[in-house]
């Protein structure tokens, strides 16, 4: 376990570590698309379950009734009394329940599972019906999610001991052993080991430090690294928690649930940079005891920093990107991305559950829900009006609720200025066509504006056409000042315009800070950067889903600052390619849908 572990052998590992006790560790996510990599590792995860404790797979289009059990809409109608069935959670008691796009899991669907997974107990009450029974499980979680539509729920996300992804697992990577030879009997001799692991109270202070630094607020988050640990532990037929299994519990449980890029202790070379510490006042009072020179709280200290820069040395190439970028999530109430924020309509759009209402105001009858609603009361309303049929009362009827999502569009702002051509201009272009591209395919729109010499200009309005971007960018100059107050102005603008036409936004400006020229469009460093800060006040009121790219060759302060002034996500990247500005841009618009 010291050694590095590839993406498909931590998978493998997660596989192991959630068969040992299912219910314990509650819920484990996969990311990955459908195909080989996701097929093979359910096959080894099922070729470690026990017999009696096989994997159940949720229906795609369950119903709330089918996930939680309750009224046999037909069977009652049919018998003319409530009939109960029961539903998915008690018949996989006991055992693992699978989740297909769980990302498009209705909101209720998700508080249901959240209430039953929180309490162990199936809870039923509904339309005549009163159920309640224990219901322990393990729920995986396939998360298909890529930024394009709704994203996992938090609820759930707060709930999962082990997050795993398998974007970056290759055919290649699937030729090994499939679980390093271990199959459900070894599983099965392994679990009594479990109530013998010991934590040591270093190791728990460690995680609960390593989850604060990782952004991770809720209590469950170091609970369920240190279950994790135990069961790690158990496995290599350890006794104790040490450094080694809490390194790997933190990249199992907590790296890829991280809502910010951690605090690491620096280097060497950098602590040879800073002066000494200047020793701390004496006082020599009597009744002070001597300090004494207890080792163990200089370990505590020590190894929360231990374990968290061996884990993050191991994070995928994309995941420090998408941390910086997740302040993105707060700009925007509501659930906006990729494909624009949700807003409530009455007659189109997807369908997300239904209410209590009147069909003659415009509204789409359910039929189902209504008569599911009405079939409880047939033998009380028969009973005082005798009728034949079925007696449907205006207190029964249900509506459909639909929401739908409105249009984005991703403004570009790119500083064409002597610097910036320096630098990354051609970087930048590169990386602007390949989110044109992509945006393209969604049917997206997508904006560019450049700032260079004394001002700015609109070289592409909001418009689909990847032809005339393409165009619009092969024709941009690179030289002269660096205007930047009138490149944010421009862009403040554009973002206020597409906003009063009910449009999601996102700001993306590509520049190094240094402007040079005011906006009077008068000469002076000092002016000039004073009224970039200016005009990025005006657009931090418009609270954007906003990110600031240091497209120059070493960080630098200015940008930083600007980013800062503007609430936007700031993003150096000193050895950016265009792949990486366009990665970069895509984590963007993907945080903006965690919204």
């Amino acid at each position: 376990m010291d050694g590095e572990l590839s993406a498909w052998a931590l998978a493998c590992l997660a596989a192991q570590v959630f068969a040992l006790d299912p219910a314990g560790c509650g819920v484990l996510v996969l990311r990955a698309q459908a195909g080989p990599a996701r097929e093979r590792w359910l096959a080894v995860l099922q070729n470690l379950l026990p017999a009696g404790q096989r994997m159940r797979r949720l229906p795609l289009h369950a119903t709330q009734d089918r996930l939680l059990g309750g009224l046999d809409l037909a069977a009652t109608l049919q018998q003319g009394r409530p009939v109960v069935q029961r539903g998915v959670l008690a018949e996989v008691d006991g055992g693992v329940l699978l989740v297909p796009m769980a990302e498009r899991m209705p909101r209720a669907m998700v508080s249901s599972l959240v209430g039953v997974l929180d309490a162990g107990e199936l809870v039923t009450e509904t339309e005549g019906v009163s159920m309640r029974a224990p219901c322990r499980l393990g729920v995986v979680l396939l998360d298909e999610s890529q930024g394009d539509g709704d994203l996992l729920a938090a609820a759930l996300l707060e709930r999962a001991s082990l997050v795993i992804d398998l974007s970056t697992v290759s055919m290649t990577d699937l030729h090994g052993e499939e679980s390093y030879g271990m199959d459900a009997a070894e599983i099965e001799r392994i679990r009594p080991r479990i109530g013998f692991v010991q934590v040591g109270e270093s190791e728990a202070e460690a995680v609960c430090a390593i989850a604060a630094a990782l952004g991770l607020q809720s209590l469950r988050a170091p609970l369920q690294v240190l279950r994790v640990a135990r069961l790690l532990a158990a496995l290599i037929g350890e006794r104790a928690v040490d450094a080694a299994v809490l390194k790997q519990a933190v990249q199992l449980s907590l790296l890829l649930r991280a809502t910010r890029v951690p605090q690491l202790p620096p280097s060497d070379d950098e602590r040879q940079d800073e002066p000494p510490p200047e020793p701390p006042p004496t006082q020599n009072n009597a009744e002070d005891p001597p300090p004494a020179a207890d080792a163990p709280e200089q370990e505590v200290s020590e190894l929360p920093d231990q374990v968290l820069e061996a884990a993050v040395a191991d994070l995928p190439a994309d995941l420090l990107a998408r941390l910086k970028l997740n302040e993105l999530r707060l700009r925007q109430r509501g659930s906006a991305g990729r494909a624009g924020a949700l807003q409530r309509v009455a007659q189109r759009g997807r369908s997300v559950g239904t209410r209590r209402g009147d069909p003659r105001q415009g509204l789409r009858l359910h039929l189902i829900d209504t008569l599911r609603a009405a079939a409880p009361w047939q033998r009380v309303r028969q009973a005082a009006r005798p009728r034949p049929g079925l007696q449907v009362r205006p207190q029964d009827f249900r509506v459909h609720r639909y929401q739908q999502r409105r249009e984005t569009t991703t403004v570009f702002l790119v500083d064409a200025s002597g610097s910036a051509a320096l630098h990354r201009l051609a970087e930048a272009k590169g990386a602007v066509e390949l989110m044109l591209a992509e945006c393209y395919v969604r049917r997206d729109r997508v904006a560019v504006l450049a700032f260079r010499g004394k001002g700015a200009e609109v070289l592409l309005p909001p418009t689909r056409s990847l032809v005339r971007a393409k165009r619009s960018l092969a024709g941009l100059p690179g030289g002269g000042g660096t205007p930047l107050a009138s490149g944010l102005l421009a862009a403040a603008e554009m973002t206020e315009a597409l906003r009063r036409q009910g449009q999601s936004v996102v700001l993306v400006v590509l520049t190094d800070g240094r402007a040079n020229v005011g906006r009077t469009g008068q000469p002076g460093r000092e002016q000039a950067f004073k009224d970039a800060l200016d005009a990025a006040t005006v657009l931090a009121g418009q609270q954007l889903a906003a990110l600031v790219v240091d497209t120059s060759p070493q960080p630098q302060a200015l940008a930083e600052q600007l980013a800062d002034r503007m609430q936007a996500a700031y993003l150096p990247l000193p050895h950016a390619r265009s792949n990486d500005l366009s990665a970069a841009v895509l984590a963007a618009q993907r945080a903006q849908g965690g919204a």
